[in-house]
């Protein structure tokens, strides 16, 4: 996908592309991370609305079989986000880990993914 884009923006490098799309707001990032995944055959939502421009995100894949996965963005050494998995565990654990973030950030949003698959549907490097 880097290349495609690339073609589009002229002189750019992949490390510029990642950055432009890093900086997005989150207003715009989430409602494209959930067309992605719409797009793939998963359902998508948010399940909490945070800052417009800047919120952090949490995303919480269920597979439907009462495990989940939640990935938690972070910045790399370059600026990069990068997403970190927790799990997969039960779902009620991850709930209350997302109901005491929501606590602390008021930011914060909340876009849930149900997939059989188990699929995050990110494009930026995920910590494995």
């Amino acid at each position: 996908m880097t290349p495609l884009i690339a073609g589009f923006i002229p002189h750019t490098k992949p490390r510029e592309i990642t950055r432009l799309f890093s900086s997005l707001k989150t207003s715009i990032w989430a409602p494209a991370l959930i067309r992605r995944a719409e797009t793939g055959g998963a359902f998508a939502t948010v399940l909490r609305r945070g800052d417009p421009d800047a919120g952090a995100v949490l995303i919480l894949v269920r597979t439907l079989d009462g495990e989940a996965v939640l990935y938690r963005s972070m910045r790399d050494m370059d600026g990069s986000r990068i997403w970190h998995p927790k799990g997969p565990t039960d779902e009620t654990s991850l709930e209350t880990d997302i109901r005491k973030a929501m606590v602390s950030d008021p930011d914060l949003w909340v876009v849930e993914i149900e997939d059989r698959k188990g699929r995050h549907f990110l494009t930026e490097k995920v910590d494995e």
